[in-house]
């Protein structure tokens, strides 16, 4: 990725679907310790993809930056937990 990190997102919110600006990312789940096995997902040449374990569907929103989304809660940060 461009901007060296891999960016990480949750679904504590309970939200069916999470705009996201990046393609490859990990997807945590729930905030810890409620989260599943922090799983690497690549959209690859889709605009979308569901993660296996909880569920939640990401879609590819061009408009918004490398690691932001939407809702904008759902960006996770390892390094403040």
């Amino acid at each position: 990725m461009a901007h060296g990190t891999t960016p990480h997102y949750h679904n504590a919110m309970g939200v069916q679907k999470i705009e996201i600006g990046s393609k490859e990312f990990k997807c945590v789940g729930a905030l810890p310790p409620f989260d599943h096995p922090h799983v690497f997902l690549d959209m690859g040449d889709d605009s979308d993809i569901v993660c296996p374990y909880c569920s939640t569907h990401y879609i590819h929103n061009g408009n918004l930056g490398a690691a932001a989304s939407s809702p904008k809660e759902a960006v996770y940060d390892a390094h403040k937990a």
